[in-house]
């Protein structure tokens, strides 16, 4: 980062122009993004571990946020990207992954297909991640991610609708997720990041959004639920 174009003008007495100060806002942000996505899953996790279930998560809402990351990821780094500009998918991808696997542990019943959808991308992920593959097919993959990361959430939000509930999704987490997309789409123009990149940070937005607006007005519903279920259990005792 290069703070000359600041010190000179702060030096002169003078505020900093904008072609100097949005640039390093947009880098200073990029790095904030990195930081943060360190722990955006964590509370996600640690809630489904207090609690031991995944009570209201979509399983294969999560699988394609895996398979989502690992095509963005590869992308940023095969268009040498910089770091500030896509740091956050390393870290998120890793916590994605991990999270997954709480999923399968939590499950009561993993079927064969779901056997077989984690080998295929335990196959499949080093080769993309690489970016041994045809770069015209490498366009059409990172064009697909978008659909990915929509029909991620599609389920997700469907179940939440469908049962007027939220149950084991992280408020913080959530929380976290919108404010990411918000600021990514800033540095995304800053940096110059091509029009796909943006679109995915403008479409995270509208999904996140949406995720979270609903954990906000199902929360007090989710809250009385626990209650009835702890007065019942306490009657039966």
């Amino acid at each position: 980062m290069d703070f000359t174009c600041v010190f000179g003008a702060l030096n002169h007495g003078k505020f900093p122009e904008k072609d100097c100060l949005l640039p390093l806002i947009s880098k200073l942000l990029g790095y904030c993004i990195v930081a943060a996505s360190t722990t955006v899953k964590l509370p996600q996790i640690m809630k489904i571990l207090k609690h031991q279930s995944i009570r209201g998560l979509g399983v294969i809402s999560f699988e394609l946020e895996v398979v989502g990351y690992t095509i963005a990821l590869a992308y940023c780094v095969h268009k040498r990207l910089p770091f500030s500009a896509y740091g956050e998918l390393v870290f998120l991808l890793v916590q994605a992954i991990i999270l997954v696997a709480v999923i399968y542990y939590y499950s009561q019943l993993i079927g064969m297909k779901t056997w077989i959808r984690a080998l295929l991308y335990c196959a499949l992920a080093p080769t993309v991640l690489a970016g041994q593959i045809n770069p015209a097919l490498f366009e059409a993959l990172y064009a697909s991610q978008h659909a990915v990361f929509l029909f991620s959430r599609i389920p997700q939000i469907w179940k939440n609708f469908s049962n007027k509930s939220t149950e084991e999704l992280s408020l913080l987490t959530s929380m976290m997720n919108f404010g990411g997309s918000m600021v990514r789409v800033f540095t995304s123009i800053q940096e110059n990041a091509p029009s796909s990149v943006l679109l995915g940070s403008t479409r995270s937005i509208v999904t996140h959004s949406t995720i979270l607006s609903q954990i906000i007005v199902y929360q007090k519903r989710d809250v009385e639920r626990e209650e009835n279920r702890v007065e019942n259990d306490d009657l039966q005792s």
